[in-house]
């Protein structure tokens, strides 16, 4: 057992804490965290009547807690997420000479060699079928307006995997692998880069031993990748994988490669279509006033994805930043423009519909790395429960990661009554633990909780205190 989880079992051992409620037990472990620390939580039973409420209302940042908001307003506005994505699949045409390749929100297209579903290569073999030459190739991701990062988003996170660019074309996660290798001590180290849509800056060295502290900066919108730090010459290769800020110029870049991989000469240019983000792409400003939608262009071919289901359990499981985003902008599309604020505004109506008060929660974004989104565990718990009633709770409930079996849960709880007994989504943001979802307890008796923690020091960790409160509760019930 892990030595954070040991703490409810230490405390029991001594006479004083034998007397406490649970409620005192578990606030006596949370006053052990780090100065400052400041935690939410709330356990609900099956009759909602609360089991453990420590500051119930107040309001935190959520961090990838968000991504329940986002993934319930899906399952409760969206018909068919168990059926093939008709309306999401990247679509070709020609138009006038031009390759466009458009995007409409599918957050699965992939360019891998070894692709089989979704696949780009599938539009390829459609324009080559047709034609051997082309002029220009554009990549239009207008399916959304131009929002490729949320309110409140850290700058810094842009140039990673976690910052990628949001774009209705979207293909291979909008990042790129990169491989650094240790060359001769002293020597730069290597760098591999599969795909040369960015030019490296090398300013990576080799040193003696086994360590690796690799970094790398890059501007934004920018195609120089400036790799740095130092990797030991006995080290393992760092794998890093670096976002993209133009999502649909990179998979225009990648279509052109792919087509004269297949005989299609390009006489043009590379470029992106975008839709500069309006006033009528926000609900309060619209007023109920309908949403003016370009006429369907005829396709050449268009894929159809899997099912948004599937979806649903990345997201959730692997906590997928991008795929969320995408989700709550094609939550957007069903009464707006799909937007961001459109997506929050469906949210809102899923909130509404739980009774869940509107002081309970802000959001603006649909993944959590918006610092501006704020939770209370005792809207989230009432957010969980109604979501447990609903005809596609328990789909839902399966996308969760599983306590000590998988996803971002897979290495927490173990050996301890909550492992495989707990269902929740986690949630890790700068001073920020979340964790929010269902556990069975030790009576059988299956309890629905919302835990958080924010401005946790630096030099400190708050998930363990989390975990233990949570193992009390269910040693407890």
């Amino acid at each position: 057992m892990k030595p954070s989880l040991l703490l409810p079992l230490l405390l029991a051992a001594s006479p004083a804490f034998a007397q406490q409620s649970l409620q005192q037990r578990v606030e006596a472990g949370f006053a052990e965290a780090a100065t400052g620390t400041r935690f939410g939580l709330v356990v609900a039973d099956a009759a909602g009547t609360e089991v453990v409420a420590v500051n119930p209302d107040g309001r935190f940042i959520p961090a990838s807690n968000t991504k329940m908001f986002t993934t319930a307003t899906a399952y409760a506005s969206l018909a068919g997420l168990d059926q093939p994505d008709r309306s999401g699949g990247a679509a070709v045409r020609i138009e006038g000479g031009d390759v466009i390749l458009e995007g409409h929100g599918d957050a699965r297209l992939s360019s891998a060699p070894d692709c089989k579903l979704d696949c780009l290569a599938t539009l390829a073999d459609a324009v080559a079928a047709k034609t051997k030459h082309v002029r220009h190739v554009i990549g239009d991701d207008t399916a959304f307006p131009d929002q490729r990062w949320s309110p409140g988003m850290s700058w810094n996170n842009i140039p990673s995997r976690s910052g990628t660019g949001i774009s209705a074309l979207t293909l291979d996660d909008n990042e790129l692998a990169i491989d650094v290798t240790p060359g001769a001590v002293g020597a730069p180290a290597r760098v591999a880069l599969p795909l040369a849509y960015y030019s490296v800056d090398n300013r990576a060295v080799t040193v003696a031993g086994g360590e690796r502290r690799i970094g790398y900066e890059r501007e934004v919108n920018g195609r120089v990748l400036r790799i740095t730090g130092t990797i030991g010459a006995d080290a393992r290769p760092e794998p890093l994988r670096v976002g993209i800020d133009d999502p649909a110029h990179y998979a225009a870049w990648r279509f052109r490669a792919l087509l004269e991989a297949r005989g299609v000469k390009v006489t043009g240019a590379v470029s992106a279509r975008h839709r500069a983000l309006m006033p009528g792409d926000d609900p309060e400003t619209r007023k109920g006033a309908p949403v003016a939608r370009a006429p369907l262009q005829p396709t050449l071919a268009r894929l159809t994805p899997p099912p948004l289901a599937e979806d649903v359990t990345i997201i959730n499981k692997v906590s997928q930043n991008l795929h969320a985003e995408l989700l709550l902008r094609r939550v957007g599309l069903r009464t707006g423009s799909g937007s961001i604020a459109d997506g929050v505004a469906e949210v809102r109506a899923m909130l509404e519909a739980a009774g869940v008060p509107r002081t309970a929660w802000d959001l603006s974004d649909g993944s959590g790395m918006s610092s501006y989104n704020r939770a209370a565990p005792r809207g989230t718990v009432k957010m969980l429960r109604w979501i447990a009633a609903q005809p596609w709770g328990a789909a839902w409930r399966a996308s969760l990661p599983v306590a000590g079996v998988d996803g971002t849960l897979a290495r927490r709880f173990k050996g301890t009554a909550l492992e495989g007994k707990l269902f929740a989504k986690t949630g890790t943001l700068n001073a920020t633990n979340a964790l929010s979802g269902y556990l069975i307890a030790k009576s059988g008796k299956i309890l629905t909780f919302s835990a958080f923690a924010n401005d946790v020091p630096a030099d400190a960790s708050a998930t363990r205190f989390l975990d233990a409160a949570l193992v009390a509760v269910a040693e407890a019930n």
